[in-house]
């Protein structure tokens, strides 16, 4: 067993590779951009929204209230005639690039922090680097995909959206490993 002090480098190392890993995808690689389409009629659609001073958040639309609104005749018409959406309201103005990517870096920490728990746990000092890339990188893997999957089953996000990320988390997988078995201590 590995107590998880003596594992900070790995997990500081990993949680930078990992960000920008992330940010050579995202900006670089092009296959993210078809993630979202666009809206026809765009600024109408905005307008009409816009006089509903919608607060941040997510709107279900339509919105039944509860397992009995579910077999109510008007919410089932509705349902029927669409569209049905889900639908996330954001701040207006720019985004806060550095709040998001902040957060994205505390993320990436935390996923190291337990990938170090759980490989800390499972191995001890002196470990081969494939056993302890196999159970870092599966557990980054994990919680940075299999918990995407679940959008797609239950809200349709669309399943080639999903696997895409899942693809980037297998990447970030693969870093989080490879980064834990080099500098895991002997």
């Amino acid at each position: 067993m590995v107590g998880i002090s003596s594992l900070w480098l790995p997990i500081g190392l990993s949680a930078v590779i990992v960000f920008f890993v992330s940010w050579i995808i995202h900006m670089l690689l092009p296959y993210h951009r078809s993630d979202f389409r666009k809206v026809p009629s765009e600024a109408e659609v905005q307008d009409a929204l816009r006089k509903f001073d919608l607060a941040p958040g997510e709107y279900m639309l339509p919105h039944a209230g509860g397992p009995e609104g579910m077999r109510k005749p008007e919410f089932l018409e509705r349902m029927k005639k669409g569209p049905v959406a889900i639908l996330t309201i954001m701040k207006p103005g720019p985004m806060n690039l550095g709040q998001n990517l902040l957060q994205w870096f505390v993320y990436c920490a935390i996923v190291s922090g337990f990938s170090a728990y759980i490989t800390g746990r499972a191995l001890g000092h002196g470990a081969e680097y494939l056993k302890v890339f196999r159970f870092a990188g599966a557990t980054a893997f994990i919680a940075y995909s299999v918990g995407l999957w679940q959008d797609s089953i239950w809200y349709k996000r669309p399943w080639s959206n999903t696997l895409k990320h899942t693809f980037d988390g297998l990447v970030y997988g693969l870093m989080t490993g490879g980064t834990f078995g080099w500098l895991w201590p002997r």
